[in-house]
């Protein structure tokens, strides 16, 4: 496929960056500094989604018999957890 040029209307909206405009350019920090100063760039070095468990567990992969398995989950919800202390037990 031919790569389709840009509409007239596109090229005006949204021109290509001259040698000139790139030396003009200033930081985001300075141009916007509520939105990119030094607080908003505190903000973004939070580490971000679920804080780590003092008890991590590692994930793996294990084959089990379908009849080992269906037991386990017969056994209703939370029968990972079950197992998993059933094994931590037994060793």
């Amino acid at each position: 496929m031919k790569k389709q040029a840009k509409s007239k209307k596109a090229l005006r909206k949204n021109p290509e960056w001259t040698a000139a405009m790139i030396a003009e350019a200033r930081p985001a920090k300075e141009v916007l500094p509520k939105l990119f100063g030094a607080r908003a760039a505190a903000a973004m070095l939070k580490p971000r989604g679920r804080p780590k468990s003092a008890d991590s567990k590692v994930a793996i992969s294990l084959r089990l018999r379908p009849e080992t398995l269906a037991r386990w989950k017969a056994t209703g919800p939370g029968w990972q957890t079950r197992m998993a202390e059933v094994l931590r037990e037994s060793v």
